[in-house]
C-alpha cells in the first residue's frame, strides 16, 4: 500500500505500467503511431465510463476529449506510477463530479449496451426497458458508488485499478461495491431474477 492509500501495483501491473511509460515517450517524441494506438485503445472505454457517470453522450464526449488534452499534455512529463487507462478515467471521474449538477437529458435506452444473446424484437425490446432501469439505479447512486460499480462491471477492472483511478484503498474500493451492489438489487427486484444475475452475479 502506498503512502497515498492507493494499492501499490502487482507485477503484472508493473508491466503494463512500463509498457505504457514507453508508449508515451513515444506520443512526447511525436509518434503518430503511438498516438493513435492510445486513442484507439482508451478513448472509446473513456467515453463509455464517462456517459455512465453524466448519462449523456455529448456530455461524455467532451469529458473524454478534456481528458485526453491532460493526457497530451502530460506526455512530456509522464511518470510510470499508473496505466493510461487508470489515468484517464481518474480524471474523467474528477471531471464528471465537476459536471454533476448538470441537469440529466432524456433518457436514451437504446445507449447502454448490454448483451443480447438472443435476437428478436422482443428481446431487444425487454433489453430496452432493461437499460432503463438499469440507468436509472445507476443514477441514483452516490457519484463514488456508481464510478467503481461502472469500472468493475462495465470496463472490468479490477480492485486495485479501481482503487488507483479512485485515489483510495483497494479496501474503500471493497466497501463502494458492496454498498453499490446492495443498492442496485433492492432497486432491480422488479427484474427477473436471472436478468439480475446477469447484471449483477
Amino acid at each position: 500500500m502506498t503512502l497515498s492509500g492507493t494499492p501499490a501495483p502487482v507485477a503484472a501491473d508493473r508491466t503494463a505500467i512500463a509498457a505504457d511509460a514507453a508508449l508515451m515517450g513515444r506520443v512526447a517524441g511525436g509518434d503518430p503511431a503511438a498516438t493513435r494506438a492510445v486513442v484507439d485503445r482508451h478513448l472509446p472505454g473513456v467515453v463509455a465510463f464517462a456517459w455512465r457517470m453524466v448519462g449523456d453522450h455529448a456530455t461524455a464526449e467532451d469529458v473524454a476529449q478534456d481528458a485526453m488534452l491532460k493526457l497530451w499534455r502530460q506526455a512530456p512529463r509522464w511518470k510510470p506510477k499508473a496505466q493510461i487507462g487508470t489515468w484517464l478515467r481518474r480524471v474523467a471521474y474528477n471531471r464528471c463530479i465537476d459536471l454533476h449538477r448538470r441537469t440529466r437529458p432524456s433518457e436514451d435506452v437504446t445507449a447502454l449496451a448490454l448483451e443480447d444473446p438472443a435476437p428478436g424484437p422482443s428481446r431487444r425490446l425487454l433489453a430496452a426497458e432493461v437499460s432503463l432501469i438499469v440507468r436509472q439505479a445507476m443514477e441514483a447512486l452516490p457519484e463514488r458508488q456508481r464510478a467503481a460499480i461502472a469500472m468493475a462491471h462495465f470496463d472490468g477492472m479490477n480492485n486495485g485499478e479501481t482503487a488507483a483511478a479512485l485515489e483510495i484503498s483497494v479496501e474503500a474500493v471493497e466497501s463502494l461495491l458492496a454498498r453499490g451492489r446492495r443498492t442496485l438489487r433492492q432497486r432491480l427486484t422488479a427484474l427477473k431474477p436471472d436478468l439480475l444475475e446477469e447484471f449483477m452475479p
